[in-house]
């Protein structure tokens, strides 16, 4: 520790152990307690280093919690790589002369050599200062020696904003004390914001004949018929549920029975059968000249595809008799298929890997990068909590380094503490609870904590529902309800994604589980894409994303403010990207108010926090809705009415009057 004590650096990650996460294009809050013996000011700055070494970045920090000792800076990094980050405390002699001078001078206290003391001080900044700057410091130096002047008019020379700003930018620093340089890992923009459109692509184009009873799967060919209107719709990735051969023995039929009939398509998660495991494509969908045709399309319409990484076979699956180790025999010399008692999942062997964890390794890895040779740039990864730790480590760290481009979204609804491990160690993104936040006190909580100091090592991604999910608050919320959701998912996270089929508010739950009725997994499930918008939510979903392309305040994560109400069923939050830190060298502030009740209108005050918005205590601003379009006038205080059917939200842009 220096003369001025550094402490408390963040966004630091278990002292380091593991890289803080950034984006290119991300405004990192830098934070830092910085203090020192006596009274004299200090200062400190934030320093980014880039991954050649050399520091690429700095700013000044500013106080973000008086009498706290807590100062902040906002740094932006430009390019992918392993970064780091540092802050340097020091003391500042300009910031105590002024102090005292201030209080002194109009006393009549030692004026002649405080004024003196300050002119020497500005003359130092002034000679290493740039030009312009220079000028500035020498001239409010010139002004405190000027004798023919009053005391008055010579210190306010020196405390002037022009001269303020100088050496904002170009401290005096004493005693400069440095704290570690801790590590931050920083991704291309999509590991942070981005729209996700999951499918199945056997439902797409599947084909039912009411004579037989017999279904035509859809192929990769027709799923990629339905790229264009995924792209219409504003969405960024398109992920694939495994699209790999699929075991026959076990199969599962209709809504998870044990008994298939012939046509059953089986689950694509009981993965492998004789045409292959991990690294084949269901013949049924077609081959790798038609996958590669897909990912092409994609690619015009500047779509990415994910694919699903299961680390699950069935009991057809080759690694079954080429490697029995990878595998765990019970007792009675059977191998143990999954269970999550009373769930049984007869289909599915899971992988052992304490037997041959170098083997099993080496395969994941060959299976991921055929998948990367062949267009895959992102890999939503099915229930990692259920793998070693050391693995994901392992793996995350060699395709990062092989391939930086390459972005892993953890699928782990499990317990926190292995939710944090999971992002802690790699991986880029993870799902969250949100989907079980429903409460305003529950989302208010939950929308600080994600966007908090935990989002230093754990990106969120909202999903509203999933293929495995369907929340009772959307089996009875009707339309309202799901239009309500996808607000708050696609608003209060920078990534957020739907489960195909959302658009037409699917919300009828088998009986007894909160998953879908005749669920996907386990049939063909074409849709009629024209009801989404008789409906109006494939409207809104399109507008959404649309308002978050329009605004990069809605693509950081660590900018958002809750704004009290006094209604109980409106939620307010905001986020604000300054003009410093801004793409497009201007201020986005987005504040969103929505209404949780899908059955009912509610009506409230909101009490803006003007100060968190960039706004003084008693401004009046413009406030443009872009999903309605309509223009109000706001203040401190805003009273709001919104009603599900109507409007169950207010997206408004702020500007000023």
């Amino acid at each position: 520790m220096g003369r001025i004590p550094v402490v408390d650096v963040s966004p630091v990650v278990e002292a380091g152990r593991w890289p803080a996460k950034a984006v290119v294009g991300e405004a990192v809050p830098v934070r830092a307690t910085v203090f020192r013996e006596g009274h004299d000011a200090v200062g400190a700055t934030a320093v980014l280093v880039g991954p050649d070494g050399v520091d690429r970045s700095s700013a000044r920090m500013v106080d973000v919690a008086p009498g706290l000792d807590r100062l902040e800076a906002r740094l932006v990094p430009d390019a992918p790589g392993a970064w780091g980050l540092r802050v340097e405390g020091w003391s500042d002699p300009y910031g105590t002369w002024s102090h005292d001078a201030k209080i002194k001078v109009p006393a009549g206290i030692d004026v002649e050599l405080m004024l003196t003391e300050g002119a020497l001080l500005l003359e130092r900044a002034a000679a290493d200062a740039p030009a312009d700057d220079a000028t500035v410091l020498t001239d409010a130096a010139r002004a405190l020696r000027d004798v023919s002047r009053p005391h008055e008019v010579r210190l306010a020379a020196a405390l002037s904003t022009p001269v303020r700003s100088a050496l904002d930018a170009h401290p005096v620093r004493d005693l400069v004390s440095a704290s570690s340089t801790y590590p931050l890992v920083v991704d291309r923009p999509l590991a942070l914001a981005g729209a996700w459109y999951e499918m199945f692509p056997r439902s797409v184009g599947a084909r039912h004949d009411p004579s037989t009873g017999t279904w035509t799967s859809g192929t990769l060919a027709t799923a990629a018929l339905d790229l264009p209107r995924i792209a219409g719709l504003g969405f960024d990735v398109v992920y694939l549920t495994p699209i790999h051969p699929i075991g026959t023995t076990y199969r599962k039929g209709r809504n998870n029975s044990l008994d298939a009939v012939p046509g059953d398509p089986g689950s694509p998660y009981a993965i492998g059968s004789p045409d292959g495991g991990h690294d084949a494509i269901e013949p049924s969908l077609g081959t790798f000249d038609d996958f590669d045709a897909f990912v092409a399309e994609a690619r015009r319409l500047d779509l990415e595809i994910a694919l699903d990484l299961a680390l699950q076979c069935s009991p057809d699956h080759p690694w079954v008799t080429s490697h029995p180790e990878w595998f765990t025999t019970r007792a009675d010399g059977t191998i143990a298929y999954a269970e999550n008692p009373p769930k049984k999942y007869q289909d599915i062997y899971p992988l052992n890997f304490d037997n041959d964890p170098e083997g099993i390794y080496a395969e994941i890895r060959r299976v991921l990068q055929v998948w990367i040779d062949h267009g895959v740039t992102a890999f939503r990864v099915d229930n990692p909590h259920t793998k070693p730790l050391p693995f994901w480590e392992r793996l995350l760290a060699d395709v990062r380094a092989a391939h930086p481009d390459v972005i892993f979204l953890s699928e782990a609804f499990t317990r926190p503490a292995m939710m944090m491990a999971l992002a802690r160690i790699g991986f880029h993104q993870s799902y969250t609870y949100f989907t079980w936040r429903t409460t305003k006190v529950e989302l208010e909580e939950y929308l600080s904590e994600v966007s908090g100091e935990q989002g230093s090592w754990l990106r969120p991604s909202f999903w509203p529902t999933t293929h495995d999910i369907l929340p009772p608050h959307l089996q009875s919320g009707g339309v309202a309800g799901f239009a309500v959701r996808a607000v708050l998912a696609a608003l209060g996270a920078p990534t957020w994604g739907i489960y195909s089929g959302y658009e037409l508010v699917e919300n009828v739950p088998r009986p007894g589980v909160e998953e879908q009725i005749d669920n996907e997994k386990y049939e063909f499930r074409p849709r009629d894409w024209s009801l989404g918008d008789d409906l109006g939510i494939a409207t809104l979903l399109q507008r959404l994303n649309e308002i978050r392309r329009a605004h990069p305040a809605l693509r950081q994560l660590r900018n958002l403010t809750v704004h009290p109400t006094t209604d109980d069923a409106l939620l307010c939050f905001s986020r604000r990207l300054d003009a410093e830190h801004s793409p497009t060298g201007a201020e986005d502030v987005v504040v969103v108010v929505v209404n949780l009740d899908p059955h009912a209108g509610h009506t409230g005050t909101v009490h803006l926090d003007l100060a968190a918005l960039g706004l003084e205590p008693d401004a009046t601003v413009i406030a443009h809705d872009v999903l309605s379009d309509e223009t109000y006038t706001w203040e401190s205080d805003v009273f709001v009415s919104l009603d599900p059917v109507v409007r169950c939200a207010h997206v408004v842009q702020i500007g000023p009057r």
